[in-house]
C-alpha cells in the first residue's frame, strides 16, 4: 500500500488570552491508502483535531502533513478546496445537515458546490439513499430524521463524490447501541465495497478494533492501542 497521508514532526499549539496549550508536539505517522485506521482517546486528548488536519480544516503551528506526497499547506485556495469536495468525505459527529433541506437536498450539496446541476445529481444522490437504508426518506426534511438516519444522511453525503478518503468523527458517538453498531457495519461495508481509505476517531475501543489498525493518543503520543 502506498502512503495517503504523512505527518512528520507534527505539532499543534492553541494560544489563549492567559495560557497555550499543545496537544501533541513532533508526531509522526503515516495512513496508507485503501486502509482502516481508527484513532482513540479521551475527549480533549486531540484526536478530533488530528482528523480536522487531514481535512485541511485546521494547519499545524509547526511539521509538515503531505497528501499523496505533496505538502498540504503548498496547496492555493483552489486545489484546497477540490481536495474537500472531491478527494475527502467527511462524517461529522453532529452531521452538520441543513435542517430546512430534504435528506436528497443534503446528499446532492456538495456536487451542487462544486458546480454540477442540482437535477443531474439527484438520482446519484437517491441511489446512495438507498444504499444507507433510507429509500423511504429521500424527501423528508431532516428535523424528521432520528440520530441514526441523520448520520446515513451524513454518510451517504461523504460518499457522493466518490472520495479517496473517508474522514469519521465519533461516528456513533450520539447513537444508541444498536444504532452505532448498525453504523459501524455501514462504514465497514462501505469501505469494502468501494475501496476508500476510512479513518475515524472514537473513544470506542470495540470499535476502534473492529478497523485494520488503531492508534491510541494519549499525552500527546499517537502509539499502538494497549500499548503506554
Amino acid at each position: 500500500m502506498e502512503r495517503l497521508f504523512s505527518f512528520e514532526g507534527v505539532t499543534r499549539t492553541f494560544h489563549g488570552p492567559h495560557e497555550e496549550l499543545t496537544l501533541f508536539s513532533d508526531l509522526s505517522f503515516a495512513v496508507m491508502e485503501g486502509e482502516t485506521l481508527a484513532i482513540v482517546g479521551a475527549s480533549g486528548s486531540g484526536k478530533s483535531t488530528l482528523l480536522h488536519l487531514m481535512g485541511a480544516l485546521d494547519s499545524p503551528t509547526s511539521g509538515v502533513i503531505s497528501y499523496r506526497g505533496r505538502d498540504m499547506q503548498n496547496f492555493d485556495e483552489t486545489e484546497r478546496a477540490h481536495f474537500r469536495n472531491k478527494e475527502l468525505g467527511f462524517v461529522f459527529q453532529f452531521h452538520h445537515l441543513l435542517p430546512e433541506f430534504s435528506a436528497e437536498e443534503n446528499v446532492a450539496l456538495p456536487a451542487v458546490i462544486g458546480g454540477e446541476d442540482f437535477k443531474a445529481v439527484l438520482p446519484r444522490a437517491r441511489l446512495l439513499l438507498e444504499r444507507v437504508g433510507l429509500s423511504e426518506r429521500m424527501d423528508s426534511r431532516i428535523t424528521t430524521l432520528s440520530g441514526g438516519e441523520r448520520q446515513r444522511v451524513a454518510i451517504a453525503r461523504a460518499l457522493l463524490q466518490k472520495p479517496r478518503v473517508i474522514l469519521a468523527d465519533e461516528p456513533t458517538g450520539n447513537l444508541d447501541a444498536d444504532t452505532g453498531t448498525q453504523i459501524e457495519d455501514l462504514l465497514l461495508d462501505v469501505h469494502n465495497d468501494l475501496g476508500t481509505t476510512l479513518v475515524l476517531v472514537t473513544h470506542n475501543e470495540l470499535l476502534a478494533r473492529r478497523l485494520d489498525r488503531c492508534l491510541a493518543l494519549r499525552k500527546g503520543r499517537l502509539l499502538p492501542l494497549g500499548e503506554g
